[in-house]
């Protein structure tokens, strides 16, 4: 796989943000509540650092096992525990597990691998529950582990969503300064949750 140079990236990446604002802003399938989209302005990320994007292998598992994880509404969500990455940033080693959604019946199994996390920015600058990454399945068990995509899930934006929370196993003690920050509306998004389905705060 061809390294993509540093420059081509950070243009990518701010082009993919830009159009992700624009979705979340005019999109009916957005997740951000009507009452929000007027005040909503972007999201808000850190910087791309070519420092948190990994070249990894999978360490598949033999027998992937079944395993339960944890959700904001608490419907437990199955998956399978797929195989895990090792990586090390600032010299320190670490790592992150990986799961499948397993197919409901008559469903097309998944393509992608599904890393959840939470790391020492989570409750401050990031999202407090977790951030995610989705990885194409490869073939060859090579990926790039590329935080700087690290995304929140919905439920960072609205209590309407079942968002899966990462076991403990995937909390790293080490900062994650890249991807998503926090809603930048988080506050107000706590707001209209308080004031229930009416709308308006108490």
């Amino acid at each position: 796989m061809a390294q993509i140079p540093d420059a081509d990236y950070r243009k990518r990446l701010e082009i993919e943000r830009r159009e992700k604002d624009a979705f979340f802003k005019e999109d009916p399938h957005s997740p951000i509540p009507w009452a929000l989209r007027e005040k909503f302005t972007g999201l808000a990320y850190y910087p791309p650092n070519p420092k948190y994007r990994l070249r990894v292998k999978l360490v598949r598992y033999p027998k992937p096992g079944p395993v339960v994880l944890a959700t904001s509404k608490g419907v437990p969500r199955d998956m399978l525990k797929w195989g895990y990455f090792e990586f090390t940033i600032d010299g320190q080693a670490r790592r992150l597990q990986a799961y499948k959604s397993l197919p409901q019946p008559g469903e097309r199994e998944e393509d992608s691998l599904f890393v959840p996390f939470r790391d020492a920015t989570s409750g401050k600058e990031t999202y407090g529950a977790a951030r995610y990454l989705d990885l194409p399945l490869s073939r060859t068990d090579e990926y790039v582990l590329d935080f700087n995509l690290a995304y929140n899930p919905y439920c960072a934006y609205s209590d309407d969503y079942v968002c899966p929370f990462p076991p403990r196993e995937n909390w790293l003690d080490i900062r994650i300064e890249a991807g998503e920050k926090d809603f930048p509306l988080a506050a107000e998004k706590e707001k209209l949750a308080g004031a229930g389905p009416v709308g308006h705060s108490h």
